[in-house]
């Protein structure tokens, strides 16, 4: 396995991978490639988009890194990073997660984040768990979400 920055070739392997989640029950509506293109490719505030592959390039996985600016869909604070994880059911447990992260990391390391927001459905227990193992804790729990914050 690699990960490496997503380009728009990945697009359509990214929603594919998004639309595997949704096939497994993990993610509430399935996805298409404008989506992917406008939401995580080409958003005007993306910091970084990081794919992990295997060998063969199937996209295992992908994580987001994107500025909070004002007004975000998410009520993150202004200059916080959000990111946003996805890792296909098939690839679970064998470090892509973690992976992604390092290099997610590095990279609000070097825009200069000083925190990172990750909102997560209430009934999303992987992912809560998934965000817990990275380090992020629990700072506000709206109905339905719970969101996680990891400080650098």
């Amino acid at each position: 396995m690699k990960t490496r920055p997503a380009i728009s070739d990945d697009a359509e392997g990214m929603a594919a991978l998004q639309n595997e989640i949704f096939a497994a029950g993990l993610r509430k509506t399935p996805t298409d490639v404008a989506a992917i293109v406008a939401a995580y490719i080409n958003h005007e505030d993306r910091i970084q988009c990081v794919v992990a592959e295997d060998d063969g390039g199937r996209i295992l996985g992908f994580q987001s890194l994107r500025l909070a600016r004002t007004g975000n869909p998410w009520d993150v604070a202004e200059g916080w990073g959000i990111i946003g994880t996805h890792v296909s059911p098939l690839a679970a447990r064998r470090g892509v997660g973690s992976d992604l992260f390092r290099d997610t990391l590095r990279a609000a390391q070097e825009f200069g984040l000083r925190s990172i927001d990750a909102s997560i459905g209430a009934d999303n227990f992987l992912g809560q768990a998934y965000y817990e193992a990275m380090g992020f804790q629990t700072y506000r729990t709206p109905a339905g979400l719970v969101y996680k914050a990891y400080h650098l």
